[in-house]
């Protein structure tokens, strides 16, 4: 037995009770600088081991542990109807970036009469989550940091029977199904800010980024990825302007949170929304709109302050498009992919 797991197993065996380092060193007939090596490498492994003054060690019997033995346990339990590949990782560039290579190298996935080839059946609800990014993304461009036990990140491959006619459907479904999971797991009640980000008493908690493969042929879009990236616990390695806007689950005030079983609950729920009827899905999205009569500062072109001009939010419609009144009253419909908001001074819903 490793050094590492004999110090587990003898934490665990006095669970809450502070077993000295002198002790574990003899129980595991190694050095104290060995003991402090192990006790380090559980805690980064998600072992929750509190240090008391005297140089013992307690476990505290709180854990957080991704595998993905975990992920597919809770992703069973929850949506046992649910057929979806997953794969895990504990660091990689993006879970998007890397679903989009899986397509781009898996050719053709229907035939050409419709039917999903042996490539596009395995892809087919594929998930892909991590623990940690090298390259997270957001929308725009924007940088994502997406460190280590903050947060999860994680991706979905979608390839639907019919083509996607509006990917901007699929963010705002994956919107809805993550409110559903915060409020079912933690009693959160967030809020949507058109178009991609989750906000909870008053700060962004979540992001999703929808790419989609276009066909050039039909003009439509076969194949889609569905990323999302949620904030676990507060993150140090934020920029300062970001971690002004930014919160997380942990600072919201729950303190048990099991990141394996949160991130299986949204993947499961993202694509299980995808096949309710999207009128009632959109229904939901825009009761959940924090932006619904508020005054935005809309670019139509994307960071020049000479285009932008205020609106008053009227409504969401079917096809996820904002609509806004001009303050000369002229109203309009924003496609997400053509413009960019700002806003201020929003009254958001508390927990």
């Amino acid at each position: 037995m490793k050094t590492k797991e004999k110090v587990l197993q003898i934490l665990q065996e006095n669970i809450n009770q502070a077993v000295s380092g002198e002790k574990l060193a003899a129980a595991c007939n190694v050095s104290r600088a060995a003991i402090w090596k192990a006790v380090t490498t559980l805690r980064d492994t998600g072992y929750e081991i509190n240090g008391t003054t005297n140089g013992g060690y307690i476990f505290t019997g709180n854990e957080d542990i991704f595998s993905k033995e975990d992920f597919c346990k809770y992703l069973k339990e929850s949506y046992p109807n649910l057929k979806s590949e997953v794969e895990t990782f504990e660091v990689i560039d993006s879970t998007n970036t890397y679903a989009k290579k899986l397509i781009s190298q898996a050719g053709s996935l229907k035939t050409p009469d419709g039917q999903f080839t042996d490539a596009g059946l395995k892809l087919q609800n594929k998930i892909i989550v991590t623990e940690s990014q090298t390259a997270g993304k957001g929308r725009l461009g924007r940088t994502f940091v997406s460190p280590a036990k903050t947060g999860i990140y994680i991706s979905m491959i979608i390839i639907p029977e019919k083509p996607i006619t509006d990917p901007a459907l699929l963010t705002t479904s994956a919107a809805v199904a993550v409110c559903r999971v915060l409020k079912k797991i933690y009693n959160i009640n967030p809020q949507i800010k058109w178009i991609n980000d989750i906000f909870a008493n008053g700060k962004k908690l979540c992001g999703i980024l929808t790419e989609g493969f276009t066909n050039f042929e039909t003009r439509t879009i076969d194949s889609a990825v569905i990323g999302i990236g949620i904030n676990v616990k507060e993150n140090p390695y934020l920029p300062d302007d970001v971690k002004a806007i930014a919160t997380s689950i942990q600072t919201l005030g729950i303190e048990k949170i099991n990141r394996c079983q949160l991130a299986a609950m949204i993947g499961g729920e993202t694509l299980n929304i995808l096949q309710e009827d999207s009128l009632k899905v959109m229904a939901e999205y825009k009761a959940l709109s924090c932006l619904i009569d508020k005054e935005v500062t809309v670019f139509p072109i994307i960071g020049d302050q000479n285009s932008a001009y205020t609106a008053t939010v009227m409504d969401i419609d079917e096809n996820a498009s904002l609509i806004v009144k001009t303050g000369t009253g002229e109203i309009k419909k924003l496609n997400s992919g053509e413009v960019s908001l700002k806003s201020a001074n929003l009254t958001f819903g508390r927990i």
